[in-house]
């Protein structure tokens, strides 16, 4: 009954290690669990407009949990899912605020973009979108998302400052950077020697040296119970759907979701080995479409776009290949429902180094571009440099893409010119 459970994500006991899946699912719920605290703060300015703010935190872990378990059923790889930051933005800051549609508008853009990507994840398109990534480039994405992934650790550790690069020394020597410091050196450690589980261990170990310089605090309880999601649940307005505004939100939603989850996927499991020699991945459409369900299966619950979070690299870092390291992830958020003083009191400066060592981790796949060739190198290097600078895997993909398509066009031109 154990094996054919396990089997279901994807799990074999002759292949895989369940003890490395368990923590590499705790590793991963660890460096993401930010977003239950995060997620109901960017929402309160849409309090005064109706939202129910107090319903957020829990959505946002049932969404969480749904998105997670579809990943380790239907993906089978161990990715985290959760409502994701950039869409948060575009549905609180343009459509609610900058447009001054009501949340309820947002919410069914939502769902309908879900659906819409869950057609496109059953059709053709979705291979051919696929297939527009070079492989030169799916290499890129990672090395990319490796240098995005260690730049939000060294921000949520405070040493960077939003646009800078150390906004002044000071930054070193506070306690949360001071801290992260100490962490750095010894998730390092830890990575060398290659011990067992030793990145969950070293945010354990952080986390308490963090109770001597007043960065981790003691919660005042461990248990609560969460607000209900019965304000948020299915509050869906299909007035709208005529409206030009409407879809031009949903398409909107759907170009960045799409680019998004496609970048942070390949990204992750090109650097993992799993990517074959043609460049494609194994069960990518299965990975996809669980992204795809996750977002209506979330809006229905009350949450923007829920997506494949990047800090999944660090469950993968620890070993993690199957979508065990999921169900982890997602039984950790059902406990986050009832404990969460406990995990949100672990500090930033302790999950911030985990997050760097796993840049290192996706940066290794840089060897497989060939530098040699401008035409490989250069929109590679547009797609590494762009998605830390401008803080989007999007940004980054797009760009490289386009470089390496007007390149190969013009370089095609050329050499058809010179021939005549």
């Amino acid at each position: 009954m154990k094996e054919r459970l396990l089997s279901l994500m994807g799990f074999s006991f002759q292949r895989d290690n369940l003890k490395i899946e368990i923590i590499s699912g705790l590793t991963t719920f660890i460096t993401m669990v930010y977003i239950l605290a995060l997620l109901p703060n960017m929402f309160a300015p849409l309090g005064d407009k109706g939202f129910p703010v107090d319903s957020m935190f829990t959505a946002v872990a049932l969404a969480s949990i749904v998105g997670t378990l579809f990943m380790a059923f239907i993906g089978k790889r161990p990715f985290g899912q959760a409502p994701g930051l950039t869409l948060n933005v575009f549905f609180i800051e343009t459509i609610c605020i900058s447009l001054g549609y009501p949340w309820q508008f947002a919410l069914t853009a939502v769902f309908i973009e879900g659906l819409l990507f869950v057609l496109i994840c059953m059709s053709s398109l979705r291979q051919i979108i696929f297939e527009m990534v070079p492989t030169s480039l799916k290499y890129a994405i990672a090395a990319g998302i490796g240098f995005f992934i260690a730049m939000i650790g060294f921000k949520n550790s405070g040493i960077l400052a939003e646009g800078t690069v150390f906004s002044h020394l000071d930054t070193l020597t506070t306690p949360a950077s001071m801290l992260f410091l100490f962490g750095l050196v010894v998730t390092g450690a830890f990575t060398i020697m290659h011990v067992k589980g030793g990145l969950l261990l070293s945010i354990v170990i952080i986390s308490l040296m963090g109770l001597l310089v007043g960065e981790t605090t003691i919660p005042d309880g461990i248990f609560c119970l969460p607000p209900s999601p019965a304000p948020l649940f299915c509050k869906f307005s299909w007035s709208y759907l005529l409206l030009p505004d409407f879809w031009a939100c949903v398409l909107t939603m759907l170009f960045f979701d799409i680019f998004d989850t496609l970048g942070t996927v390949v990204g992750v499991m090109t650097c993992s080995g799993i990517i074959r020699k043609d460049g494609r991945i194994p069960h990518l459409r299965n990975i996809i479409l669980s992204d795809a369900l996750a977002t209506s299966a979330g809006a229905c619950l009350g949450c923007s776009t829920v997506t494949a979070y990047v800090e999944s690299a660090t469950g993968f870092a620890e070993g993690g290949r199957t979508g065990v390291s999921a169900l982890v992830v997602a039984l950790c958020f059902v406990a986050s429902l009832f404990l969460a003083p406990l995990f949100l009191a672990i500090p930033a400066a302790a999950t911030a180094p985990v997050m760097v060592i796993a840049g290192l981790y996706l940066f290794g796949i840089i060897r497989h571009i060939k530098l040699s060739d401008p035409l490989e190198a250069m929109p590679a290097f547009l797609t590494i440099l762009l998605m830390p600078v401008t803080g989007s895997i999007t940004d980054g993909i797009i760009i490289g893409l386009s470089s390496y398509i007007i390149l190969s066009f013009l370089c095609r031109w050329l050499k058809k010119k010179s021939n005549n």
